[in-house]
């Protein structure tokens, strides 16, 4: 019941990592190994991100787009919770500047392991100049506050260390009631399951939406919220400032069910057609069309999830008339088609659907 009222902090994936990976190079993420770190915090994001390696290599024999290691400072096995034991492929003095670091989780109060941990610090710092993507897990991101990455910055923890974390910490924005945060390449995810909500926004951003759309049917659907639904931009450079495209999105997100009208948008806003776009573009990395076929996509997984209206009936609702335009466009988004997409969420809802 204590997340019922959290929201999302997320700002789009930084422009660095927006174009997807391609057959050119791969992406190179590192994992910290670190005792009493919760195995599954490691586990699933990397599971998630192995999936969509291989999605994108589909049909490219011998081609690998992501690159896992597991670091660690130490050269033995590292003790897990649970008793799991993981061993390192390489130490501290051998990782370098990649695309994603990933701090899991701790059990229990961390502070011993930071103590015991402290080489990580001075590689985070030198990492985050190089412009590695750093994610952390619940109170994994206390290695982001001790090496002074948070100060002044929103960030969040896991919410049983929430009082402790703001005491410690009391230059970092705490962000209490959301359960991810980002700030520039820094991302803070409260809880092993808000992390994997993380990874599916990287791996749009990496892999592009079509694989993202079919990795997350993989991994549990029926938990996932639509992020540009529900997401709350942090004020940082990757977030845009232009009036002029916030009043366009408004609009377009509040008459989805209505034909798109450039032009008539544009006088609405006082604006020429030209003007609307070239902004909307520079602000946003799409056009207004764009934005508004995605956010009509996003209203039609949740009335697949949520109601028993048909297919037919949730094109109408979200502005396209044409139901086999409507069927072709959502299985070239997300990987399958309305009725498969309901089918497999509807496999594993827990309360009943609301007509």
């Amino acid at each position: 019941m204590v997340y019922a009222s959290l929201r999302w902090v997320i700002a789009p994936v930084p422009k660095s990592t927006s174009q997807p990976v391609t057959a050119s190079g791969s992406l190179r993420v590192v994992a910290a190994l670190y005792p009493r770190a919760l195995a599954t915090s490691i586990a699933l994001p990397l599971d998630v991100l192995q999936a969509a390696g291989n999605a994108a290599s589909a049909g490219r024999r011998g081609h690998k787009p992501v690159s896992l290691q597991l670091a660690s400072s130490q050269s033995e096995p590292v003790e897990l919770t649970g008793g799991v034991r993981l061993a390192p492929a390489i130490g501290l003095d051998q990782v370098e500047p990649c695309d994603m670091l990933l701090l899991p989780g701790l059990w229990r109060n961390p502070q011993p392991v930071l103590r015991r941990e402290s080489a990580w610090l001075p590689l985070l710092r030198r990492l985050q100049e190089a412009g590695t993507i750093i994610c952390s897990v619940g109170t994994g991101s206390c290695f982001l506050a001790e090496a002074g990455l948070l100060d002044g910055r929103a960030a969040t923890t896991h919410w049983h260390y929430f009082d402790a974390f703001a005491d410690r910490y009391p230059q970092v924005q705490l962000k209490r009631r959301h359960l991810i945060t980002q700030s520039d390449q820094i991302y803070c995810a409260g809880s092993v399951n808000s992390v994997a909500d993380l990874m599916i926004h990287l791996v749009e951003g990496w892999f592009g939406q079509r694989i993202a759309r079919q990795i997350e049917s993989q991994f549990s659907p029926e938990i996932r919220r639509p992020f540009r639904a529900h997401a709350f931009q942090s004020v940082d450079d990757s977030a845009h400032h232009d009036e002029l495209v916030l009043a366009a999105q408004e609009r377009l997100q509040d008459q989805l069910h209505q034909p798109l009208s450039l032009a008539a948008l544009a006088a609405e806003l006082q604006c020429s057609p030209r003007t609307l776009t070239r902004r909307f573009n520079a602000a946003t990395g799409q056009t207004p069309s764009a934005f508004l076929r995605n956010q009509r996509l996003v209203a039609a997984r949740e009335l697949l999830r949520t109601t028993n209206l048909s297919v037919g009936e949730i094109a109408w609702q979200v502005g396209l008339q044409d139901v086999s335009y409507f069927t072709a466009l959502f299985q070239k988004h997300e990987g399958l088609t309305p009725g498969r997409y309901r089918k497999s969420v509807r496999g594993k809802l827990f309360s009943p659907v609301r007509s």
